[in-house]
């Protein structure tokens, strides 16, 4: 017979599961309806008009136009395509149901339009949304609190196309409880997340790992090494930090909407046109391009710094994304950049601690940064050297702001 905890956790087993699943199924229509506006926006519309799609003109109307429709999508729909991702965390309260079509209307105009944020905040936001909403109807017994962990759960697994983010992200939130074992109450958000991660696999698989030489060996001189390769994203992303709440509280002083976000894609497309189209986009397949080129330390220099900024404008501007993603972007073309700047200290090492830092001012999530750094450059023999890395990094971090703004007065 099973113990009164264990029959507690199977009965919450099977709503996990369908949560898992259902996050990944909102996430999989919502990222292919995006790529294949994406494919008509930058592919089939300037080969039918005759434009370079690569071309200043082509980047600055398209990147222009996508602000205005997504200012037109949070002015005029209902729900307002729900919270300024610049000023909510990455799990927040369930948003109104009724700002649930808007806001993925904006998700996907922002990503088909080549904005430099990813998927993770909105998919979040629309996936706690229907767990609360749908469970508080079947079974109005279990808090919004339950649904909203199993939703979260559910989508990291789906975004990440493992649970196991998903498992050090919960591992600490999850962990205030003594009464009760933790793995009893990661049960079924691990469940939530495994369902979202298999479901995700079987029609793609989420691709993070870079093709860098494996890491022989760790010696002494590497663990300095990665601690100020890791200090030098930090330095660069807290720039980013100090820049994000001013720029949107001069980017609001617009006021409506469309403006707001006209100007911060015209903006975002000055980038494009500085950067290239390896700037654009959520960054996730992009990095994947800097992998396999040879791009000179100026060049990856400038990927940086330019992604860098994208991410802050499209932030401040009130564009529905994540800045995980792209954040990942510039910690590998920063990484990148170091190993050929100092082509001693190993590519593994430099990419590595290069996303740990940056992951780490975005999320201040210490388990969620070393996950990126491994999910990266997937080499067990790293892990020790990352684990150290990280105790001064977070000493840099302790007490810093986060890379958020405030709520801009109505």
């Amino acid at each position: 017979m099973l113990h009164p905890r264990a029959r507690t956790m199977l009965v919450l087993s099977i709503p996990a599961l369908i949560i898992g699943v259902l996050s990944s199924l909102v996430l999989i229509v919502v990222m292919k309806v995006a790529a294949a506006l994406q494919e008509y926006l930058w592919a089939t519309l300037p080969a039918a008009r005759g434009y370079d799609p690569q071309s200043p003109f082509w980047i600055l109307l398209i990147l222009t136009l996508t602000g205005v429709a997504v200012g037109l999508v949070i002015r005029y729909l209902p729900g307002h395509g729900g919270p300024d991702p610049a000023t909510e965390p990455l799990i927040g309260a369930p948003v109104p149901t009724m700002a649930i079509p808007g806001l993925v209307m904006a998700l996907v105009i922002g990503l088909a339009g080549g904005v430099s944020l990813g998927p993770e905040h909105p998919i979040m936001a629309v996936n706690i949304a229907l767990a609360v909403a749908l469970g508080a109807r079947v079974l109005p017994k279990v808090s919004p609190l339950d649904w909203t962990i199993l939703a979260a759960a559910g989508t990291v697994g789906a975004l990440f196309g493992t649970p196991v983010a998903a498992a050090l992200i919960f591992s600490q939130t999850l962990g205030g409880n003594n009464e009760v074992p933790l793995w009893d109450r990661l049960f079924a958000p691990l469940m939530a997340a495994s369902a979202g991660a298999l479901t995700t696999n079987i029609f793609f698989q989420p691709h993070f790992a870079l093709p860098v030489a494996s890491y022989p060996e760790m010696h002494i001189e590497d663990l300095f090494s990665g601690a100020v390769v890791a200090a030098i994203a930090i330095a660069m992303g807290m720039v980013g930090v100090w820049c994000l709440p001013r720029l949107h509280r001069l980017m609001h002083q617009l006021k409506h909407p469309v403006l707001v976000l006209g100007a911060g894609g015209f903006l975002l497309g000055l980038l494009g046109v500085i950067g290239g189209e390896v700037t654009m986009f959520k960054g996730l397949d992009e990095m994947q391009q800097l992998a396999i080129s040879d791009f000179s330390v100026s060049s990856l220099l400038l990927f940086a710094v330019v992604k860098l900024a994208a991410l802050i404008i499209a932030a401040a501007s009130g564009f529905r994304g994540g800045r995980i993603f792209p954040a990942v972007f510039v910690g590998v073309a920063l990484g990148m950049m170091l190993h050929q700047h100092v082509e001693a200290v190993p590519a593994a090492i430099t990419l590595s601690c290069a996303v740990l830092g940056m992951v780490l001012v975005v999320t201040r999530d210490g388990w969620l940064s070393l996950f990126m750094a491994m999910a990266v450059v997937p080499d067990v023999k790293l892990l020790p050297l990352l684990c150290i890395v990280m105790l001064p990094a977070w000493l840099l971090l302790a007490g810093k702001p986060l890379m958020m703004a405030g709520r801009p007065n109505r």
